[in-house]
């Protein structure tokens, strides 16, 4: 096992600086690419973001330490950004997750007991029962998975333009 609260931390804080240093000033043709129907822009990745911080890692965190397996986690719709941030621009969505992020670290190390909650279980919609490490876990992977969403995205948009070098590009593989 390699799940280690500090080193989960140490990720979580970085992520709202991490995507703030790559996409503060983009012009809205960065912010607004997406890989074709039905997927996800820049813009629409930091609002999933912003809708995860508010209503899936902590409220999830505090059913399984004070419900446990004896309530399921409300669902999470995935999709709900794609109606709520119209007229916002990526530097208030940046910040509004930044100041979220914030205050759920904040929040993470107030409730949780490294020597005692980590193995406390809840019961997810779709899995059943999940531990808390792994809801912990999960949020750093959520993290990185999209942080790497992002980078393909903006490549992808130069797909065409790069010429014979997208045979080097594994980032641009179909």
């Amino acid at each position: 096992m390699n799940f280690q609260l500090k080193e989960t931390i140490e990720i979580l804080e970085r992520t709202p600086q991490t995507l703030s240093h790559l996409l503060t000033g983009l012009s809205s043709s960065w912010i607004s690419c997406h890989e074709g129907e039905g997927t996800w822009s820049a813009f629409d990745v930091v609002g999933h973001l912003i809708e995860g911080e508010r209503n899936n890692w902590i409220p999830r965190i505090k059913v399984i330490l004070t419900k446990g397996e004896t309530e399921t986690f409300p669902p999470f719709d995935r999709f709900s950004q794609l109606n709520q941030n119209a007229g916002k621009t990526i530097e208030q969505l940046l910040s509004e997750f930044a100041e979220l992020r914030r205050a759920n670290l904040e929040t993470l190390r107030q409730l949780v007991d490294p020597e005692t909650d980590f193995e406390q279980t809840g019961v997810h919609p779709e899995f059943g029962v999940v531990k808390l490490r792994e809801q912990i876990s999960t949020w750093v992977a959520h993290d990185l998975s999209h942080i790497s969403q992002i980078a393909r995205v903006l490549a992808k948009r130069y797909q065409d333009d790069v010429g014979p070098w997208k045979a080097y590009l594994r980032i641009l593989a179909d």
